[in-house]
């Protein structure tokens, strides 16, 4: 059956021209229909190529073992990896680490510095676990279990913004949580601390019970970092730092020169965020805040 449909009374057409109300709404809405969907599968696609990408290299545990109130020291044996362990080359540097049987993979930053995976072979890790996550389930597995890391990503914490020493005298290191797991492989690499006159760690935690890390404290104040430790759920017996990491910095800050001073963080967003404005407000350059992400 054939359909004859007309202009309306009231659309004047040019003699050569040729009207197709029926066609036209078919075309826009093919151009609308592709225009909303091709992005998307774009994205899918992009998506798809870089997850393919991924080269994934197995690896055994070394040791799982508690760190503090739900973190957690993984060690993980990169002797049948050299090329893995070779590309750790900045502290602040990060990679995903794919568990069995869990849904997806986990980003964790490399807690060693990077001399350790040459000298040892080994990556470490500070693991927070947190329930139905991937990490609860590498926290649950057991020495000799096998995982896939990826490739070594992130720029890390580019310190040369901050060199050399004697230009830049005054660092400030901020961490929370986990948070510490990077700035432990900045430390332990050396960024020339006991050459610079003024080097601080503020680093925070709900307690002393969830404060990885204690153990070295003693090392990293003798290469030259005072460590300021700030709780922001003390008990009685604390008289140290409490609030939060960024209270604890405006009551004490003390930056004598701005020019010379950067900064390094780690650790929960908002602390992050409110830290930079707080140095940026007194003078500190932007590009002198580091950040490994």
């Amino acid at each position: 059956m054939l359909l004859s449909i007309s202009p309306p009374p009231s659309l004047t057409l040019h003699p050569n021209a040729h009207f197709s109300p029926s066609m036209s709404i078919l075309r826009r809405l093919h151009l609308n229909l592709r225009t909303r969907i091709r992005p998307r599968r774009l994205a899918t696609v992009s998506a798809a190529v870089r997850q393919d990408t991924t080269l994934w290299t197995p690896a055994p545990l070394s040791e799982v073992e508690p760190a503090a109130e739900s973190l957690f020291h993984v060690s993980i044996d990169l002797s049948d990896a050299p090329d893995l362990a070779a590309s750790h080359t900045r502290a602040g540097q990060y990679l995903q680490v794919r568990v069995p049987h869990a849904p997806k993979p986990s980003f964790l930053a490399i807690a060693s510095p990077p001399k350790l995976a040459v000298a040892r072979g080994v990556f470490e890790f500070l693991v927070k676990s947190v329930v139905g996550s991937t990490a609860e389930a590498l926290c649950a597995l057991k020495r000799g279990d096998v995982v896939e890391l990826s490739q070594v990503m992130g720029n890390g914490f580019n310190i040369e913004q901050i060199d050399p020493p004697k230009k830049f005298e005054t660092v400030l290191v901020f961490a929370t949580g986990s948070g510490i797991s990077p700035i432990r492989s900045l430390i332990e690499s050396g960024f020339d601390a006991g050459k610079r006159s003024d080097v601080r760690l503020y680093y925070g935690a709900r307690n002393l019970q969830r404060m990885a890390y204690q153990d070295r404290f003693k090392d990293w104040e003798s290469s030259g970092v005072k460590i300021v430790p700030v709780l922001s759920e003390p008990d009685e017996s604390w008289t140290g730092e409490s609030g939060y990491v960024q209270a604890a910095f405006t009551r004490t800050k003390q930056i004598y020169n701005p020019l010379a001073t950067g900064a390094v963080l780690c650790g929960q967003k908002q602390m992050t965020e409110e830290v930079t404005s707080i140095l940026v407000a007194d003078g500190v350059s932007a590009d002198k805040i580091l950040k490994n992400f």
